[in-house]
């Protein structure tokens, strides 16, 4: 990365408390940094965990990078040192449609879109691990290091009879004189990495989306207080204005229909000199609060104004009268406008991310830029109490229509194992882990990575919006 530059890791904790914990990281790093001033995806194995092998973590990591990628036309750098497939795995990493095949199906639609792809070969590539390198624009050899081949020494002997060594068989003297898999020798990782940004430097600028940007500054409220404004109980409800203010420039909101569907609000800001669209949660969703946002959203694609979604949702509001007036319908109109928003979205769970209310808000389906969690935060259907207190009356109803009555002892054990099991499953941890999200973040560093993405979604130009600014 260039010097004195941030460098925005994606989900440092994947396959957390999985695995014996014996793939930290899912065996990889990935990230957003800048080379030569462009914003990179950088895709780098960890040959110190099981051979650089992949399990699902370390797939769905690996092709969520590209995807980053692909949204943002950025370009990709590989440091390849890989084993491929990690063989006790191979039922749950190489069939299906997002499996290990899908990582080399991106990288001829990367290709294509004329996304610049360079691999350096720093280590072993063998079996998969071989076709990274020799699928990319420019691959760069490590000379007595770096090696590539389908079939290692041990399988060529097992398949052939042949006894070769690993120089032999795909060196990077090999690559370089004789198969042309490779392009560049490099005498050393460093010198691999001083290639791979002389290439860099031979790069056309990508074509830029405009925004008008100001003066950086910070917020006039210390974004430390975030740190006391969390609420240690998540049913506890946070005033979004107090997040807002403590992350954006000046700590200046410009608000949009302020006292109009008051449990969501929306209006403008900027952070760090990028304009922005802010949609907070402050209560459930109604039908007024879904028509609103929906008429923000819009506003935001013809601005072309990024949108900033921070999520603190228990769901959509329910009851007989709710219906009557036709919550499913207005809510399905948000949902639409999410899913169809011409801007790039950005999300931030920072409280309860729970049932459709995840979905309205640019959850993980809805294709946000980036999404990431705040450490306190909570990620399920519903919340554990709520689902404890459904299942059990499901249980209850149907003891009572088999003429039975359910002892109180046994709906508390009930209760208490669905308690149990929601406390573990809707932790942030449990979440990142599987890559639900891109990382968790310290609440203070949420300004400068919103900004970070909005920087990096910029080397794509926004697409026009396809209708008119609807009053809902």
């Amino acid at each position: 990365m260039d010097r004195n530059t941030p460098f925005l890791e994606l989900s440092g904790f994947a396959a957390w408390d999985q695995y014996n914990n014996q793939f930290p990281s899912a065996g990889i790093v990935t990230g957003v940094g800048l080379i030569h001033g462009q914003e990179t995806v950088i895709v780098a194995n960890d040959a110190t965990v099981k051979g650089g092998t992949y399990v699902k973590e370390t797939i769905k990591k690996h092709i969520r990078a590209q995807e980053i990628a692909m949204e943002n036309h950025l370009p990709v750098v590989y440091m390849v040192d890989s084993g491929g497939v990690f063989l006790q795995e191979q039922d749950k990493v190489f069939p299906d449609k997002f499996d290990f095949g899908r990582i080399f199906f991106n990288q001829s639609k990367l290709s294509a879109e004329a996304i610049v792809q360079v691999a350096l070969v720093m280590g072993s590539c063998t079996a998969g691990g071989a076709y990274v390198p020799a699928m990319s624009d420019e691959t760069i050899i490590v000379k007595n290091q770096g090696t590539i081949f389908i079939g290692g020494p041990p399988l060529v002997k097992a398949a052939t009879g042949e006894d070769v060594t690993a120089e032999e068989l795909g060196g990077a003297d090999v690559h370089t004189r004789i198969s042309g898999v490779a392009d560049h020798l490099a005498d050393n990782d460093t010198h691999a990495i001083q290639i791979c940004r002389n290439i860099f430097e031979n790069l056309n600028p990508p074509h830029k989306q405009n925004l008008l940007q100001t003066t950086i500054e910070p917020p006039a409220f210390d974004p430390e207080e975030l740190y006391g404004i969390i609420p240690s109980d998540p049913r506890k409800a946070v005033d979004p204005k107090e997040i807002i203010i403590r992350m954006v420039d000046g700590s200046r909101f410009q608000e949009f229909k302020a006292n109009y569907a008051t449990t969501i609000v929306t209006g403008f800001a900027r952070i760090m000199g990028f304009p922005v669209g802010i949609i907070a949660n402050n209560g459930v969703l109604f039908s007024e609060t879904s028509l609103k946002a929906t008429h923000f959203i819009e506003l935001c694609n013809y601005r072309k104004t990024p949108i900033l979604f921070l999520q603190n949702i228990s769901g959509f509001i329910v009851g007989k009268e709710y219906e009557h007036r036709g919550i499913a319908r207005d809510g399905a109109k948000l949902i639409h406008a999410v899913s169809t928003a011409s801007v790039p979205k950005f999300t931030i769970i920072y409280g309860g991310s729970h049932g459709a209310g995840n979905y309205a808000m640019a959850g993980r389906a809805f294709e946000p830029r980036l999404l990431f969690m705040w450490p306190n935060s909570r990620i399920s259907v519903m919340g554990g109490e709520q689902a404890a207190n459904v299942l059990s009356r499901v249980k209850i109803d149907q003891m009572k229509a088999a003429g039975k009555k359910m002892p109180a002892e046994e709906v508390r054990k009930i209760k208490d194992a669905i308690l149990q099991k929601y406390q573990h499953e809707g932790s942030a941890w449990y979440s990142t882990s599987r890559l639900w999200d891109d990382g968790i973040i310290d609440p203070v560093d949420t300004r400068k990575i919103v900004a970070l993405g909005i920087a990096m979604s910029l080397n794509k130009p926004f697409p026009d919006p396809k209708t008119g600014v609807y009053r809902m």
